[in-house]
């Protein structure tokens, strides 16, 4: 009677050294108001963020090593003809800067596409062999043919990473839903591993060099024509936001998907997909950035909730301002020299990593 007993009290009353992922619960909990409520009105939020982005778009157009003034500009348009503050403008300030927004948004809602997808909140696409995967197809499609168009690197590069991703998701098959610690720590395994035979290659074949341009983030290489491909993570950003509801049910567990009719496999892949070209596109176009798919949502969700409809656009505009502020310090701290992007996040990034690992999990 007394183990009969014990185990009605563990039914009734969660176990306090046992933390469930957000993202698993079961259809009592769902079926009821089990979303995390918004600590914070969401619009306040987005309007904070929008504000704030604002300015590191201002203070990023300003710093530069080449000599620029608001001045010039404002002449260029009063006289109607170009000078050289108009040019740099146009040709590299206003590239760039409109390349980090874009980098910043997909990374940022690519970490949380797939932190859904796998139900755990500490992966990100650099975590599950995404980013490792498209700098290996990348090269090997650059030894193979040097000179295939950038749409052909590109293809090669999302196919390895869904490939990469596969593999990941293998692995991690067996792993119980309560060990979801295991998930980033193997993650982190799989993508050295990966890096270790991409830089093993690339010893071989004499092309370090090359691959150091992807393996870190910059962007003192954007100009106008050399970004504009990562308008296409623009564009699966807001496929995101269009199919957001049905990855929010995806991600409450298979059984509650089945019952309200949402195919689990296909919303699985195309969120798959997703990941995986917005990772190639940003690794062909700028180099790996890790970390911001993975601080970024975490901390809107904390702020905002799980329903990803509501926190998308948060998680898409501080990831663009954290990557802002990530170019602005790394140009500012030993200037006229930059220091790149991934370098800047990948300390802080650490650092917040190992607090959300380390933190109490959320009530």
């Amino acid at each position: 009677m007394s183990l009969f007993s014990h185990r009605a009290r563990a039914r009734l009353k969660p176990s306090a050294s046992l933390p469930v992922s957000n993202w698993q619960g079961s259809a009592s909990h769902t079926l009821g108001s089990k979303y995390r409520r918004a600590a914070i009105p969401p619009w306040l939020i987005n309007t904070a963020s929008l504000i704030i982005m604002g300015l590191l778009v201002l203070l990023s157009l300003s710093i530069g090593v080449a000599d620029f003034s608001w001045s010039g500009i404002l002449q260029s348009l009063l006289t109607q003809s170009a000078n050289s503050d108009s040019s740099l403008l146009l040709v590299s300030r206003i590239p760039r800067t409109v390349a980090i927004i874009l980098t910043g948004i997909a990374m940022a809602v690519a970490g949380m596409i797939i932190q859904v997808v796998l139900k755990n909140r500490f992966v990100e696409p650099s975590m599950v062999g995404a980013t490792q995967s498209a700098a290996l197809g990348l090269l090997v499609v650059s030894l193979l043919f040097p000179a295939s168009a950038l749409i052909v690197k590109m293809s090669v590069a999302t196919i390895a990473a869904v490939f990469g991703m596969m593999l990941f998701m293998l692995l991690i098959h067996r792993i119980p839903p309560t060990d979801f610690l295991m998930v980033p720590l193997i993650g982190i395994v799989f993508g050295g591993i990966i890096e270790a035979v991409t830089t093993f290659i690339a010893y071989q074949t004499e092309s370090l060099q090359m691959l150091s341009v992807w393996q870190f983030g910059d962007f003192s290489g954007v100009l106008a024509g050399r970004y504009e491909l990562l308008w296409l993570t623009g564009a699966l950003c807001v496929l995101a936001y269009i199919i957001a509801d049905k990855l929010t049910i995806v991600g409450l567990g298979d059984n509650i998907a089945l019952n309200l009719g949402i195919s689990k496999r296909q919303v699985t892949w195309v969120g798959v997909g997703m990941v995986a070209m917005m990772s190639a596109v940003v690794v062909v176009t700028v180099g790996m950035i890790p970390f911001i798919g993975l601080v970024v949502p975490n901390i809107v969700s904390r702020l905002m909730g799980d329903k990803l409809r509501r926190s998308l656009p948060a998680v898409a505009l501080l990831g663009a301002s954290a990557v802002l502020l990530s170019d602005i310090i790394g140009r500012s701290i030993r200037y006229p020299f930059e220091v790149p992007v991934a370098t800047v996040f990948g300390v802080v990034g650490t650092v917040l990593f190992l607090w959300l690992l380390l933190r109490a999990p959320a009530e």
